[in-house]
């Protein structure tokens, strides 16, 4: 177990702190063609540091219930590549999601790995987000694993990119899909659609309308560098990952007299990830009590197209 410094003498956390996590790791076992991640195969080397920076930031997590114990904790790991083929991410979310100030721990995954691990976690705490791959994976195969995170009581959401090659594959998703499932649908990035367009896709995601246009964020509060965090795999701390701006370090504790509310500086937000946070935006009522994972808090009704 690796050594974790304290956070330097009287520094504070708030009373819950999401941490975004992404770790050196690239490699996927799909390669679609509008994702906007580097596809690469990662070498040996490149994966012993995955699998050490990893267990040194799950150390850290573990370690708060001591050193900060008046903070409650989410996690959302967001690797760059495909994590739940990695023996050392499907034992990091089984850890955390037994730990008690650990209120979530969850991964974006495209589910082509095995899901019977996820016994061994604490069902309360663990969830997928998930999302479908049209052309990469069977409509038969992602839906098998689907129904079976289903049965086994696993909390999770499944998305599609809103590609128009996808749309059926997406509609006939959405039917076969447990109806307690929430199946969202990221707009595809750089594409404008007409309102007839985006009306399709709304019928099958009533949120959509929050993806189909970037946010104006500049000079708008947001929970970012303050109650939500962005950690790579040395440990540097950002308040987004789109923000490259540091605040310090999460394993020397350079970072937390840092934290703070904060106006965004981009001019917009596009990814769910980031606007998700926008105090400008309702998504945390929308999403309440599921905003690592993507679930929204009640029934998923429609809304209009706006």
């Amino acid at each position: 177990m690796s050594a974790v410094a304290p956070a330097p003498s009287g520094t504070t956390l708030p009373p819950h702190l999401t941490l975004l996590y992404r770790g050196p790791l690239a490699s996927c076992d799909y390669d679609c063609p509008y994702c906007p991640f580097a596809k690469r195969r990662d070498g040996p080397e490149t994966l012993r540091a995955d699998r050490a920076a990893l267990e040194r930031f799950t150390d850290w997590v573990a370690g708060q219930e001591a050193e900060h114990p008046g903070t409650r904790f989410s996690v959302l790991f967001t690797p760059w590549g495909e994590g739940l083929v990695r023996s050392w991410y499907r034992r990091a979310i089984t850890r955390l999601s037994h730990l008690p100030h650990v209120d979530r721990v969850a991964i974006q995954t495209n589910l082509s790995g095995r899901a019977g691990w996820l016994a061994d976690c604490d069902l309360s705490t663990a969830a997928l987000w998930t999302t479908y791959h049209p052309g990469q994976v069977s409509h038969e195969r992602f839906l098998a694993k689907a129904r079976e995170l289903a049965g086994m009581g696993v909390r999770f959401s499944v998305g599609v990119v809103g590609e128009p090659e996808h749309l059926e594959a997406a509609r006939r998703m959405r039917a076969d899909l447990p109806g307690e499932v929430y199946l969202w649908v990221n707009a595809s990035e750089g594409r404008t659609y007409t309102d007839a367009e985006a009306a399709e896709w709304q019928a099958l995601d009533p949120h959509f309308h929050y993806s189909r246009r970037p946010h104006p964020s500049r000079g708008l509060p947001c929970r970012t560098g303050d109650s939500v965090l962005s950690v790579d795999g040395d440990g540097n701390v950002r308040r987004c990952h789109f923000v490259d701006t540091p605040l310090g370090n999460l394993y020397d504790g350079s970072f937390a007299p840092r934290l703070g509310p904060r106006a965004c500086p981009l001019t917009s937000c596009d990814c769910h990830i980031g606007y998700v946070h926008l105090e400008s935006l309702d998504l945390y009522d929308v999403f309440r009590g599921g905003v690592v994972e993507r679930i929204p808090a009640g029934p998923v009704t429609t809304l209009p197209l706006v």
